[in-house]
C-alpha cells in the first residue's frame, strides 16, 4: 500500500511540475501606447496659423458669435478630472457618471484650472472685435455653476460679451 501512494505521489509530483507558472502583471497596462514617427508620418501636415492672421481674416466683417471647448482646450482643467477620479473612483472611469463629482466641478474645482495663453490672446481678439463668447462643454449639468464666472474672470471677457456655458453632457437620471 505504500508503494501505490508513493507511486501515486510521484504521478501528481511530475504532473504538478511539467505545467508552467504564469506570473500575474504586476501593475496595469498602460491606457495609452502613445506613438511613434511612423504614425506620425501618416497624419495630414498642418496649417499653422497665428491669432494675428485670423484678426487679419476677419478685418472688415461685423462681430459675431464665437464659440470654444472648455476642458483642455481653453482651460488646463485636468487637475479636477484628477482630482475627481482619486476622490471618487480611483480604478475607474466611473466619477464621470457621478452627479456628486459634476457638483464639485461645476462649483469651484475649476480653481484649480490654468488659462491657456493661447486662448487668452484668441479670446481677447473677439473680446476686441465686439463678438458674443460662448463656451461649449461636454460636462453634465448641475443645479448652480460657477464655470461661467470663472471663465469671465479669468480671460476678462466684459458681460456684454460672455454668455453663460452651454452644458452639453448627460443629464442626470439618463
Amino acid at each position: 500500500m505504500r508503494k501505490i501512494t508513493q507511486a501515486i505521489s510521484a504521478v501528481c509530483l511530475l504532473f504538478a511540475l511539467n505545467s508552467s507558472a504564469v506570473a500575474l502583471a504586476s501593475s496595469p497596462s498602460p491606457l495609452n501606447l502613445g506613438t511613434n514617427v511612423a504614425r506620425l508620418a501618416e497624419q495630414a501636415p498642418i496649417h499653422w496659423v497665428s491669432v494675428a492672421q485670423i484678426e487679419n481674416s476677419l478685418a472688415g466683417r461685423p462681430p459675431m458669435a464665437v464659440g470654444f471647448d472648455i476642458d483642455d482646450t481653453v482651460l488646463f482643467s485636468s487637475p479636477g478630472f484628477w482630482r475627481g477620479k482619486k476622490t471618487f473612483s480611483p480604478e475607474s472611469e466611473d466619477y464621470l457618471k457621478n452627479p456628486v463629482f459634476w457638483e464639485k466641478m461645476n462649483n469651484g474645482w475649476d480653481e484649480f484650472s490654468i488659462p491657456k495663453e493661447v486662448a487668452r490672446q484668441l479670446i481677447d481678439m473677439h473680446v476686441r472685435r465686439g463678438d458674443a463668447i460662448f463656451f461649449v462643454t461636454g460636462r453634465s449639468p448641475t443645479k448652480t455653476e460657477t464655470v461661467s464666472k470663472t471663465l469671465a474672470d479669468n480671460f476678462h471677457i466684459p458681460a456684454t460679451s460672455m454668455n453663460p456655458v452651454i452644458f452639453a453632457g448627460d443629464k442626470p437620471g439618463r
